[in-house]
């Protein structure tokens, strides 16, 4: 085969523009410390690295998202924490108001703190957090969550943050979950006295369930119970068993013995109106009904009214009311200081249970993070073994290529110089 001078010429070109362009290769590695100059290095490396650094970059907004619930959670838990200050001042003074020691003016300077304490009470629920957002009104942010009157403006739906993957958590808590509900799960009752007779002085106190075997020991029923003189009450029993739902039975003109410390409520028995059986449940009572009277024993939880705000309100009003020796106006004093102490406890009780439900998921968070830190080492360390370049294997291969392309480039040389003459002359 006959090799013209013109392929000699440009093989060698040729050569010698292969090594410059290798050996300019590794000079752009070493120089940028990365081992992937372009995809066409390594296609599998580019791809799972591309891979890698989506999930590096969805780790990082989890994070960040983690970040902000935590500070949304610490910024309610910090309300929450004087709203429960504020609650146990709010009790020591309904207790003190019962004590019976009060004139009408002291009462009336009891009912000016608590005023204060229910206007304390309204600027804890509109709390806001960094950004100007209402941390109770839902997911409402920019809307006040609870208006002058106690009337909530927000909605039930919580702020959900996705945390994670395959976990959304909840960044706030609504206002009618902390202002307008009893303790999740209780058992407890409240009275309330619904209207009162002439110059009846009965005052109903803490109900309990002291028989559990007589079909009450979940605290489904409740009771209405309205005296028809001062001997005999219409009571109406409501079931508000999950299996079917609330079912009312009256019973009327049941007996009362004038003088009597506790009314044993009955349970629906399914033929009203025959004397009914007793629920197991009793409810402590004082002074002497009157005609008129009408008492509700409702279980907490089921206490559609229950509203710390309207509680106040009728507290403070009942505290500004002058008794004036009226032993009627003062037996209703005292129901309404049990009614409110009733939901004030249910309520301070429901207040901790939310506070507890932020710890939780404020814990789950900081786990959260580890595992997130975790991830974030596992990124970085697999990204670099796909990318970070071997700064001894790329030297070697430096010289090497530096050793080709001097090799190449006397190659080229000793073949540029030889010709006929040259050979003739030999």
């Amino acid at each position: 085969m006959r090799i013209s001078t013109n392929l000699l010429f440009n093989t060698g070109l040729k050569t010698i523009g292969t090594q410059q362009a290798d050996l300019m290769h590794l000079y752009q590695q070493i120089g940028s410390g990365q081992r992937m100059v372009t995809p066409a290095d390594d296609p599998l490396a580019a791809t799972q690295s591309i891979n890698i650094a989506q999930s590096q970059s969805l780790n990082q907004r989890f994070a960040e998202n983690r970040a902000v619930a935590l500070r949304n959670l610490g910024t309610e838990e910090d309300a929450l924490g004087s709203l429960t200050l504020l609650l146990q001042d709010v009790r020591t003074r309904v207790v003190e108001a019962g004590g019976g020691a009060l004139s009408d003016a002291d009462r009336g300077t009891l009912a000016t703190a608590l005023r204060g304490a229910r206007d304390a009470m309204l600027a804890i629920a509109n709390t806001t957090d960094g950004n100007g957002q209402y941390v109770f009104s839902g997911s409402q942010g920019l809307t006040r969550a609870y208006a002058e009157d106690g009337t909530y403006l927000g909605d039930t739906l919580q702020r959900q943050i996705q945390a994670d993957q395959t976990r959304r958590i909840a960044g706030g808590d609504v206002g009618s979950d902390v202002f307008e509900r009893a303790q999740p799960g209780t058992l407890a009752y409240s009275t309330r006295q619904l209207a009162a007779g002439g110059d009846g002085t009965a005052i109903l106190g803490a109900p309990t369930v002291v028989d559990h075997t007589l079909g009450n020991a979940d605290s489904r029923l409740e009771f209405k119970i309205t005296f028809t003189s001062a001997t005999t009450y219409d009571i109406v029993v409501t079931d508000h068993s999950p299996a079917t739902g609330p079912v009312t039975e009256t019973f009327t003109d049941q007996p009362f013995t004038p003088g009597a410390t506790v009314l044993d409520l009955p349970r629906g028995d399914g033929n009203s109106p025959a004397a009914p059986t007793s629920s197991g449940t009793q409810v402590q009572i004082s002074g002497v009904p009157a005609a008129g009277d009408v008492f509700t024993v409702t279980p907490m939880r089921h206490d559609q009214a229950f509203n710390l705000f309207d509680t106040l309100d009728k507290l403070v009003a009942a505290l500004e009311a002058p008794t004036a020796g009226d032993a009627s106006v003062q037996a209703g004093l005292g129901n309404m200081l049990n009614t409110a102490m009733q939901q004030l406890s249910s309520g301070y009780d429901n207040v901790l249970t939310v506070r507890s439900s932020i710890g939780a998921r404020m814990n789950e968070l900081e786990a959260m993070n580890d595992v997130g830190e975790q991830r974030k080492l596992g990124y970085a360390k697999d990204l670099q073994r796909l990318e970070d370049l071997d700064y001894y294997d790329a030297t070697m291969k430096l010289n090497l290529r530096k050793m080709a392309l001097e090799g190449a480039s006397l190659a080229f040389q000793t073949i540029q110089g030889l010709s006929l003459f040259n050979i003739g002359g030999k």
